[in-house]
């Protein structure tokens, strides 16, 4: 993997109730569909905003959590997924020290309403 297809900030999209019980475990184990994966799906910067639409549409009560992704080492892998774009996935759990933040992620009439984001 070439050193600019890594990101230092990586995202997760997750229901609150679910991240909620993370923070009180101490870990983010994955949602069921990283559990049925075998890892735990992020987007970058550019494809989180694509990943909301696909998979959480019309979904509210939302988080996203922006990731040190350098705090996760070898367990994160960049993988091609939608169309041979680079994911990064994580084979392991995410432990709640490499979260950055955690804001919701409001429901408009248009969509999801990110925050800023760090590339």
């Amino acid at each position: 993997m070439s050193a600019k297809t890594i990101h230092r900030t990586i995202y997760k999209i997750s229901p609150r109730a679910l991240w909620h019980s993370a923070e009180q475990a101490g870990v983010f184990a994955g949602a069921p569909v990283d559990l049925a994966d075998g890892f735990i799906h992020f987007s970058t910067a550019a494809q989180v905003a694509e990943t909301a639409a696909r998979h959480f549409a019309g979904q509210s009560d939302l988080v996203l959590a922006a990731i040190d992704a350098a705090a996760l080492g070898p367990a994160l892998r960049y993988e091609p997924s939608r169309g041979g774009a680079l994911f990064p996935h994580l084979y392991g759990t995410l432990p709640l020290a490499a979260v950055r933040w955690v804001k919701p992620l409001r429901l408009t009439v248009q969509g999801h309403e990110f925050p800023e984001l760090e590339p």
